[in-house]
């Protein structure tokens, strides 16, 4: 039985035993006829109870029994009333409330409240920033986990949805899927819902499908969970000019509407405490109090995801052993090469001037060094809607690259993959730079203004 199932049961068998005062009462006064129909109610209540018992436990339920047995009572006491037998109104008071009790009791000691979590992730990238809490929740054995991926729009200028994107089929074979159209939100009523999309209606670039903002999903759930789909540089809670720099992480729609916020550090919980009290402009102790309770600074999923994806446990694809194997058979390093959405689009032509050169050392180089450059996932959606022209030439050097053939493309959903496989990193700097550092393994951000040097750094990262 759902908790909140058993939570109704329970409230309902309040109810009764209220009735139960008033029927004493009823029957005292010499109104019988009001007495009855009471009784009435509360064999109603009884028969909702254990119909829901039997729905969700199964037939043969000893909590149904004893309803079966307070539901005779109830019967029983009737007819007399019908009757007008005589009736001590104190003796069939303790009668029902005994029954009742044992009613209750096995009402809170047989029956198991059930959670239902609902995981709601819509880019397979960022699945790992939710899939260490959908394995605590899948493998508690009182909890209901669904995992259901959901649909998102890429945006023309005009707000306006362009493009659907629904990624069910790119998340891990051990990840059993739901179809966001077959799951009835307002029939389950799930306990928990854990979202790492914050941002509602407010970004210009992508949207996930209105139903899924955060506000809607607060109708349908008792807690609203967000856990941020990123890993942040950390900065200490009293560097305000740092905070300024990325308070527009902490103020976003899902924050507000969450009843809870799952942030990477301490620190960074009050980071975000700082931002929202000031966002809001109240510095009352009630709001920290508030915010602190909201704001839980228990560490990112996507680290622990890191830290469990294990390189010999890795499938490679067979498409990339020939760029990674030597003629002997030993593998050559591999450097992972990451380019980010704000740095394409800060630095514009430069940019893709650095990239071509990042490509050309490293081509030079493809016997002793294998290139596994992974893009971020939303540079497409992002580039090509707010600047068509750096997009044309952008896709031109991604074409290049691929028909060239002598490095690994990789846009895949699975950036732990590319961790866990490679030996070094290097590309700008985003939150993969603060997941990577958590590997031990070197790594190294780019600079675009540098070029000159990079013969240089290739040989030490060989």
């Amino acid at each position: 039985m759902r908790k909140a199932q058993k939570q109704q049961a329970e409230e309902l068998v309040k109810q009764i035993e209220e009735a139960h005062d008033q029927i004493k009462k009823y029957i005292a006064q010499g109104c019988m006829q009001s007495a009855m129909e009471l009784l009435e109610d509360c064999q109603n209540g009884g028969i909702t109870i254990g119909t829901l018992i039997e729905e969700t436990e199964g037939e043969g339920h000893p909590t149904v029994s004893l309803l079966e047995e307070y539901c005779e009572l109830l019967y029983q006491i009737h007819t007399d009333l019908a009757e007008n037998k005589e009736i001590n109104a104190n003796k069939i008071y303790k009668l029902l409330r005994q029954k009742l009790i044992k009613v209750d009791n096995s009402l809170k000691n047989d029956i198991q409240g059930r959670i239902e979590a609902v995981f709601l992730p819509y880019k397979a990238s960022m699945w790992d920033s939710l899939e260490s809490v959908w394995r605590a929740a899948n493998e508690d054995p009182n909890c209901d986990a669904y995992v259901i991926p959901i649909p998102y729009y890429d945006k023309n200028p005009d707000g306006s949805f362009r493009q659907m994107h629904y990624e069910a089929d790119q998340y891990p074979d051990y990840v059993p899927i739901t179809k966001y159209d077959a799951f009835d939100f307002g029939t389950h009523q799930p306990d928990m819902i854990f979202i790492h999309n914050p941002y509602d209606s407010s970004n210009f670039v992508t949207s996930v499908h209105p139903f899924f903002f955060s506000d809607n999903l607060k109708k349908y759930t008792e807690k609203l969970v967000y856990i941020p789909y990123f890993i942040l540089d950390e900065i200490k809670p009293d560097d305000d000019a740092a905070i300024e720099g990325m308070e527009h992480f902490c103020i976003t729609p899902g924050v507000f509407n969450a009843d809870k916020v799952v942030v990477q550090s301490e620190d960074m919980k009050q980071v975000y405490m700082k931002a929202l009290m000031g966002a809001t402009n109240d510095y009352s102790e009630s709001a920290r109090k508030y915010w602190s309770g909201k704001i839980l600074g228990l560490g990112s999923p996507k680290i622990d995801k890191v830290l469990n994806t294990k390189k010999e446990g890795l499938e490679v694809p067979q498409e990339w052993l020939k760029f990674i194997e030597k003629p002997d058979g030993s593998w050559k390093k591999i450097i992972f090469y990451n380019t980010s959405v704000v740095a394409l689009l800060q630095h514009n032509e430069k940019m893709l001037e650095k990239m071509r050169y990042v490509f050309q050392v490293f081509q030079e180089n493809k016997e002793e060094v294998a290139l596994l450059w992974r893009p971020h996932p939303l540079i497409k959606a992002t580039v090509e809607s707010m600047r068509p022209q750096l997009w044309m030439e952008y896709d031109k050097l991604v074409r290049k690259y691929r028909e060239e053939g002598w490095g690994i493309y990789d846009d895949s959903a699975d950036v732990d993959r590319a961790i866990a496989l490679s030996d070094a990193y290097y590309g700008d700097a985003s939150s993969v730079v603060q997941m990577y550092h958590q590997t031990g393994k070197p790594t190294m951000v780019q600079s675009v203004d540098v070029i000159e040097h990079n013969n240089h750094q290739m040989r030490q990262v060989k």
